[in-house]
């Protein structure tokens, strides 16, 4: 039986003191939070303030763990959705993500094309202090809430 292997992804939906959402454009994908996969020997919460800043500019106070996603089609990954704070730093565009900006919620949602972008900011949104566990596919895509 081959060995499975999965790729390891943090995303975060940061805010700001006004209660906004800090939104990245990736040339492919279009509007997101920020996300990217963790390197080998990296710690998760090192990974995540890493991968925020070297696409924001930003840095993030406060991270706390709100949501997981098992993408069940390869390549198959684990992305762990984290929630955290805005500390500090000016939105600066990246080699990755050429627009980097603050948005209300409502239109962050609008700005957001993808529907597994969507529904991951979605579930980060409305996290009530309840791990939320998720699983999804691709082509077509469907989601499954497995809380």
């Amino acid at each position: 039986m081959p060995q499975m292997q999965h790729l390891l992804v943090v995303s975060c939906l940061v805010r700001n003191s006004d209660r906004k959402i800090l939104l990245v454009r990736h040339y492919r994908r279009g509007w997101e939070v920020p996300q990217r996969r963790v390197e080998a020997g990296e710690s998760l919460l090192a990974a995540l303030r890493r991968e925020v800043r070297e696409e924001t500019g930003v840095a993030i106070v406060a991270p706390r763990l709100a949501a997981t996603w098992s993408k069940l089609t390869v390549p198959s990954s684990l992305i762990l959705g984290f929630l955290a704070d805005y500390a500090g730093g000016e939105p600066t565009p990246s080699m990755e993500t050429p627009e980097v900006a603050w948005f209300a919620e409502a239109a962050a949602l609008k700005q957001i094309e993808h529907p597994v972008t969507r529904d991951r900011v979605e579930v980060l949104l409305t996290f009530a202090g309840r791990m939320r566990f998720c699983s999804y596919e691709t082509e077509p895509y469907r989601l499954q809430l497995d809380y």
